[in-house]
Formats: C-alpha cells, structure tokens, sequence
C-alpha cells in the first residue's frame, strides 16, 4: 500500500491528527489472543490510534516481550481461555467498550484436540458475545465484538466466495471456527461481526510458513523446498487486516453478520514466492518447486468477494505482494519475532 493509502485508512480507524468523534482514543479495546501473529499487530495498530488496549493472554511475561517489540501499550492480563467464569470476570471488571477475538485453536499442526478446538473456536464465541453485551458500555458507538472467522469454514466448495455460500468445511478448525460463526449469528445480538480471514502474511508468523521460510533463506544458498505451489490464495499483508478489523469495529452494526476481509485478488503460491525470493534478493535457482508434496487440506477457490467489505467501510485492502514482502523486511528489522 501506498503512503497515502495507508494515511486514508489511518484516518478511517482513527489514528489521524484531526479524529472522528467515534475514534478509538481512550477506548478500553480487549484483545484475546494478542500475543498470536495477527492478535499482536491489531494491538499494535490499537495502540497506534490511542486505544487504551487490555491484551488478555495465557502467558503474561512472553506478551510483555512482544509488545516491548511491537510497540503496544495497555494492560496486559492472563486468562484461561477455557474457563468462562474467569471470562466474565475479565468483561466485568474491566467493561471493554470492544473485544477483538484473535483467539483460535487448529492453526498449528500440532494442536489436533477435538475437545479444545470446540471449546476455543466455537463455545468461547457464543460467551464472548454475551459477556461484551452484557458489560456493554453504553457511550461507545461502535461494534462491541469483532470475531475473527477463517476462509476454511467455506471448505472445498471451489468457485468464487462470496459470503452467503453455502460452506462445506472438511477441516477439524473449519467445522469448529464455522461452528462459532454460526453461533455469533444465531444469538443475533447488534454490535458483532465475524471477519473471515484468508492467507494472511508479515512479521510474526509462525516459524516453517512460507515467508519466514524465505526469509531465513537470506543467509543461506541451500535450495530451499517447496510445493509445486499451483494453488492459488488472497495473500493479505497483516497490516492491512489489523486496519481492516478496525475500520470495522467503528461500523454501528454490519447487516449480513460476516464480512470477507480481503484483497479480491488471487496469486499462486508459487507466484508469491517468485515474487518474495526477487524482493529479498534470493537466486531463483534456490526456489525448488515441486520437492514437496501439497497439502492435502488445501482448499481451492477462486476470488475472494470482497464488495461487502467494500461497501460497509469504503476500502479494501490493496498491498500488493511485492510491497508487502518488501515492507515486512523492513518491520522485521525493528521488530523482533
């Protein structure tokens, strides 16, 4: 994105020098998951707009690091996501006047409990948005919850994705995140939306994905393997979704419930990694395509609509790959991972 593209939506979630009245400045902004990947750069850009940010965490000193890193201010404070009534206790004493649910079980390999995916991805929904309902402030006039919902609840319907296709999710974190999103919208209480995220990339994403994979082949030749890589995906700076799940926390409400939070646009992975390994400066000849098998999981689709995000907030967003890349090597060096 531009200079003066990211200006404009600076100036939509409130971090301009002349700020709306409906501004996040001195708003209590709950972040759940905020030591995750897209958790820490949405209490960044919080802390960015003046936001007083309460990152509510299981581990308290490793949030600590981060946001010493990262540049976010605020509260920092534990909780068990698996225990509602320390949950409620959390809205209760602290009131926030939003909650942004970053929280997720099932990205990670290695977290394949059936049991706690339900508990995280779907149940947790349903308490979050009681809970922020009933310690509502009533002076703010925006959202009370943004939920942040996955491209895998659609599932392997292939074709274009616009919100109101029917899903069919064949992942454990797909059905469960589904679950939860269902959940959001059948308690039909105003003031909650659930973005659904797509390939999102940048500065803290977890170790073995592509772009840290590229990024720690910088001070390497060896040939770096790869899947044939024919899949194509919405590749979405994090930048822009922290200010895209902004923009739309300061909607008064959102008709339809869920918005598609991404570019539109579609790049095969291997167009992505082209495309990196160029910016960073890496030999073509190190991109071995084809050395590994694709995922199994993988959903095809083709574009992602993006016109009720659109509509609703006058804005997509619009970093192109190249750009993005190029300014995620920057941010990794001020920011540590």
């Amino acid at each position: 994105m531009s200079e003066n593209g990211r200006e404009t939506v600076r100036a939509i979630v409130g971090s301009s020098a002349n700020r709306a009245e409906s501004s996040y400045v001195g708003v209590k902004a709950l972040v759940l998951g905020a030591s995750g990947f897209i958790g820490r750069w949405v209490a960044r850009t919080l802390s960015e707009a003046g936001a007083h940010v309460i990152s509510a965490v299981r581990d308290v000193d490793a949030m600590r690091a981060i946001a010493a890193s990262y540049g976010i201010t605020g509260e920092i404070i534990p909780v068990d996501l698996t225990d509602s009534a320390t949950i409620e206790a959390l809205f209760a004493s602290h009131r926030p006047s939003i909650t942004f649910n970053l929280a997720g079980y099932g990205v990670d390999r290695s977290e394949r409990d059936d049991a706690m995916a339900r508990r995280i991805n779907t149940d947790l929904v349903a308490e979050l948005a009681l809970f922020s309902a009933r310690y509502a402030n009533d002076s703010w006039r925006g959202l009370r919850l943004v939920h942040t919902g996955s491209a895998l609840e659609y599932g392997e319907i292939g074709g274009h994705l616009p919100e109101d296709a029917t899903p069919n999710p064949t992942t454990l974190y797909g059905q469960t995140k589904l679950a939860g999103t269902r959940l959001l919208l059948d308690a039909a209480l105003p003031g909650t939306v659930a973005a659904r995220l797509f390939t999102v990339y940048g500065p803290g994403e977890h170790a073995g994905r592509l772009l840290p994979t590229l990024f720690d082949a910088r001070r390497s030749t060896a040939p770096i393997p790869l899947s044939a890589g024919t899949q194509r995906r919405d590749f979405t700076f994090v930048e822009d979704v922290a200010d895209g799940l902004l923009a739309l926390g300061l909607l008064p409400f959102l008709p339809g419930g869920v918005v598609n939070l991404a570019t539109g646009k579609l790049y095969s992975v291997r167009e992505f990694a082209e495309t990196a390994a160029r910016v960073l400066a890496i030999p073509a000849e190190q991109l071995h395509f084809g050395a590994v098998a694709q995922r199994s999981d993988e959903m095809p689709h083709d574009s992602v609509s993006v016109d009720r995000l659109r509509q609703t907030v006058a804005w997509v967003p619009t970093t192109d790959v190249a750009d993005g890349v190029r300014r995620a090597a920057h941010l990794l060096d001020r920011v540590s991972n």
